[in-house]
């Protein structure tokens, strides 16, 4: 019988891709107030141009190594995350957010730098108003706490990872550990990661389970540790036949079965 269930924070229990999109819209919609600008096609360009500048920067391999993506930037200040890339990404990261929005305000014809500060800001308002929990996050974590430790492993920066569980307090009193790359000095799919989680938890890998969304972060990382994978694939998401998971779920409730057959 299995003693520990590992979870992804992101878009496994926090829907973190519909948290941005709503706060791409709110902000947008900020926009067309103004001026009139089609928002849909500022998002569009904003977004397009996020990426590219994010991975312009001498930055970019350290957020690849931790995981922090283009739009967590786009919110994020990096206050008092730890070490040198992270001291970088503070300095950078508020030109990095008015010039994503410069960029993709011109790109919708309109140069106006004063507004592109405007929604750089409102764009993090908008993001702290808007956590999104799966919907069956919370009554299977409280399903499995009777029965099995959790906690969590997550990508990105320890401060950012820290607000957004900040402003979805119902988790973190169902983990007995939070792990973030940020603070470990590598990511998923490192195994470093994993074997750090499971020294500090006592755990060996055949006694735990990592469930996550990202076959390339969540699942290549448990495979490669000895650990059991189960990736959830709630969208119908296509396979990669380079990383096998030992189980597939499309929701949270099958995990139950899985871990009772285990």
């Amino acid at each position: 019988m299995k003693k520990m269930v590992l979870f992804d924070l992101d878009d496994t229990l926090l829907w973190d891709k519909k948290s941005v999109q709503r706060a791409f819209a709110l902000t947008c919609q900020q926009a067309e107030k103004k001026t009139g600008i089609n928002p849909e096609e500022l998002e569009e360009n904003v977004r397009k141009r996020a990426r590219e500048l994010y991975a312009s920067y001498s930055t970019y391999a350290f957020t690849q190594k931790i995981g922090i993506n283009p739009f967590e930037g786009l919110w994020a200040t990096f206050a008092e995350d730890p070490g040198e890339g992270f001291a970088k990404l503070r300095a950078i990261a508020p030109d990095y957010q008015e010039a994503a929005w410069l960029e993709g305000l011109k790109d919708s014809g309109m140069d106006d730098l004063e507004l592109a500060k405007q929604l750089a800001r409102a764009f993090r308002d908008n993001r702290m108003k808007s956590p999104v929990l799966f919907e069956d996050a919370i009554a299977v974590l409280a399903e499995l706490k009777k029965k099995y430790r959790l906690a969590l492993i997550t990508n990105g920066s320890p401060s950012l990872q820290h607000l957004k569980l900040q402003i979805s307090p119902e988790l973190t009193p169902y983990f007995e550990k939070i792990f973030i790359s940020g603070n470990i000095g590598t990511g998923k799919p490192d195994p470093q990661i994993f074997y750090d989680c499971l020294e500090k938890l006592g755990i060996d890998p055949g006694d735990a389970v990592m469930v996550g969304d990202n076959l390339h972060t969540d699942i290549l990382g448990a495979n490669r540790t000895g650990i059991d994978s189960v990736w959830l694939n709630r969208f119908d998401a296509e396979r990669d036949p380079a990383v096998e998971p030992r189980y597939e779920i499309k929701s949270l409730e099958e995990l139950k079965t899985i871990l009772e057959a285990s």
